[in-house]
């Protein structure tokens, strides 16, 4: 009981901070250039976690492998799916719609677990998937509007659908003994390395305002170190496919943060949806007998 509490509070924390992060990227970056905001995001992040492992005295990776590890994981699982986001809302497509194809994160990484991993697929975890699926796009199809401008974006999505989902299951199997800091620490250092080339692609700037500043600390502080650590936190403690599943949640959590901080309207066919969604969850959760 204890244990199953625990993970719904690791689980809700997550969603709230992850999801959140859709609305204040599209937030941060009506005041400056995608990989600027990224490059300077990361920056900070890794300088607030270094200074909190050398206070703890956390441990650090003993071999170099170790630390490639942790830096291929980083890159894949932080670098890779904040570019893919980050440009897919520079070009046009809204939080929720990115948020959709994020949500299709527990398909992808349920097959692979079951491929690489040799994670059991049972039938509940099957019709869970696929009723999710279906959750997912009852929330968001009364924004789903592929104009020409959107195309570009909605590719960087899938971009960073494939970078947190391989970088989920890279960080289960070969970063098990990661600190949360000190590797957090690198993880932030190799997505800000994996940043700095693409400045050399846009027209960077920054206009620091009091907007910008409140996206650029609530995603270096509440995104880069909180949500990722209970991300890792949860993979470590439990299977990647079903954490995976908690993905489905990611557009509802989404449009609740918009609905709350900006107002915007929420119709009857998302509370549908959220309520098949919360369905998946249990089925995919479920034990097989």
């Amino acid at each position: 009981m204890k244990k199953s509490l625990e993970g719904s509070f690791l689980a809700i924390g997550f969603l709230l901070l992850y999801g959140s992060g859709f609305v204040f990227t599209q937030y941060g970056l009506e005041n400056a250039s995608p990989m600027a905001f990224l490059a300077l995001r990361f920056f900070i992040a890794c300088m607030i976690l270094l200074f909190i492992a050398l206070y703890l005295k956390s441990s650090w990776p003993k071999t170099v492998n170790e630390f490639l590890h942790i830096c291929v994981a980083g890159s894949l699982t932080v670098g890779t799916f904040s570019i893919g986001v980050f440009l897919s809302i520079s070009h046009g497509v809204s939080d929720s719609l990115t948020a959709l194809v994020i949500a299709l994160q527990p398909i992808v990484v349920t097959y692979l677990a079951y491929k690489f991993l040799n994670e059991k697929l049972d039938k509940y975890a099957i019709i869970g998937l696929l009723t999710g699926f279906i959750g997912v796009c009852l929330v968001l199809i009364s924004s789903l509007s592929f104009s020409s401008t959107e195309i570009y974006g909605v590719l960087f999505s899938f971009v960073a659908l494939f970078g947190l989902s391989f970088g989920n299951l890279y960080q289960k199997k070969y970063c098990k003994n990661m600190n949360l800091f000190s590797g957090g620490t690198i993880q932030t250092l190799s997505s800000t390395i994996l940043v700095l080339p693409f400045l050399a692609y846009e027209d960077a700037y920054i206009n620091f305002n009091g907007d910008f500043i409140i996206a650029l600390v609530y995603m270096s502080v509440g995104v880069s170190i909180g949500a990722l650590s209970l991300l890792y936190i949860m993979i470590e403690k439990g299977a990647v496919s079903k954490v995976s599943s908690i993905f489905y949640l990611m557009p509802a959590s989404t449009i609740f943060i918009s609905w709350l901080l900006f107002d915007k309207s929420v119709d009857m066919m998302v509370i549908v949806g959220i309520g098949i969604i919360f369905i998946s969850i249990l089925l995919i959760m479920k034990k097989a007998k």
